[in-house]
């Protein structure tokens, strides 16, 4: 491949490498009914990295009318409909796997797919990634230890700081904490984490959506944002006090305010961004409004990365009927980043 400036000239539309998840997901079959349709060629051209086999025989089981070519990294792709290039970063074919089941291949060959897609942006031969699912247990089971995409991609491009941040319709939203129990949500939040939250909100805001002066709105985690503390003392004890701190350094950061009606000033277009505190706190509201459509952005990143905020779905796999709209709306979310960026 050329140089990113190089490709991005040529045709106006950004080169993305779509990794192809763990194989034994939906990964496969969300990529190939997104790419064998017209709107995800309008906005960028792709390169699958992942299992050329794989690819192959999820296009004839689909029966899309769409050809796969390989490709190696180094020549001029192909640009054509129907016409997908995939990059096989692995040594061997990935050999037989039971689709739905989690195993060390599959779980190894997805982490593969990762990594390779970052080299490849980092050396600036493609213009951003967008991944698709892998499955948690599948990749530590081959030695990968780590939570999710979030963390390992922290890791290879040794970002100094990330987090997560999920995109859909009018919400944006970035997590303080993710996969925590309720039950530990007290001890996990802290000032420290809190702070963060806030201020890779405002850089997603400012650097990645060019908002000049971005309002953000800082959930609070109990009723009424505590009343004072009489539900709860986590607002005057570390979210407040976090609030301050950025406010204190230009952050148009809002005090605590009572989630329930938070999120429907933001859809109102009231704050360009909200910091949530847990997990389903920012996802229901989230997924009421886009359903099947939100977007997992990687903040703090010297790449642009997008996911699918879905997972592998091991209980569809091979039916057929897998829905692609999260992975077109990443694929045209990332297209978006990188043109603005330049």
């Amino acid at each position: 491949m050329g140089s990113k400036k190089g490709m991005t000239q040529l045709s106006g539309r950004p080169l993305l490498g779509i990794t192809m998840g763990d194989p034994a997901g939906i990964g496969p079959e969300v990529i190939a009914k997104a790419v064998a349709g017209r709107v995800l060629q309008k906005v960028c051209r792709p390169i699958v990295i992942g299992s050329f086999p794989v690819m192959e025989r999820t296009i004839r089981a689909l029966k899309l009318k769409l050809k796969a070519v390989r490709a190696d990294g180094h020549e001029t792709l192909p640009v054509r409909e129907k016409i997908v290039a995939v990059l096989d970063p692995l040594e061997t074919p990935l050999g037989k796997f039971t689709p739905g089941i989690a195993a060390v291949e599959t779980g190894a060959a997805s982490v593969a797919f990762i990594k390779k897609g970052v080299e490849l942006a980092q050396i600036g031969c493609i213009d951003g990634i967008v991944t698709a699912p892998i499955n948690k247990e599948a990749i530590n089971m081959a030695g990968c230890h780590y939570p999710g995409h979030t963390e390992l991609l922290a890791d290879l491009t040794q970002a100094k700081e990330s987090g997560m941040m999920i995109v859909g319709g009018p919400l944006r939203i970035m997590f303080v904490t993710t996969h925590v129990a309720i039950k530990d949500l007290s001890s996990q939040l802290t000032q420290t984490k809190i702070e963060k939250g806030i201020r890779l909100a405002h850089l997603a805001l400012t650097q990645l959506y060019g908002i000049k002066n971005p309002k953000i709105g800082v959930a609070a985690l109990n009723p009424h944002a505590g009343e004072h503390g009489l539900f709860g003392d986590e607002e005057v004890r570390v979210i407040l006090p976090a609030a301050r701190a950025a406010q204190a350094q230009g952050i148009l950061a809002s005090d605590p305010l009572p989630a329930d009606t938070l999120f429907g000033k933001a859809v109102k277009g009231q704050y360009d961004g909200i910091v949530a505190m847990y997990h389903d706190q920012g996802l229901i509201p989230l997924k009421l409004v886009a359903f099947g459509t939100c977007v997992n952005l990687t903040v703090g990143l010297p790449i642009i990365r997008t996911s699918v905020d879905h997972g592998t779905a091991f209980d569809i796999v091979g039916k057929g009927i897998a829905d692609s709209g999260s992975l077109l709306e990443a694929v045209k979310l990332a297209a978006r980043l990188v043109t603005r960026r330049g």
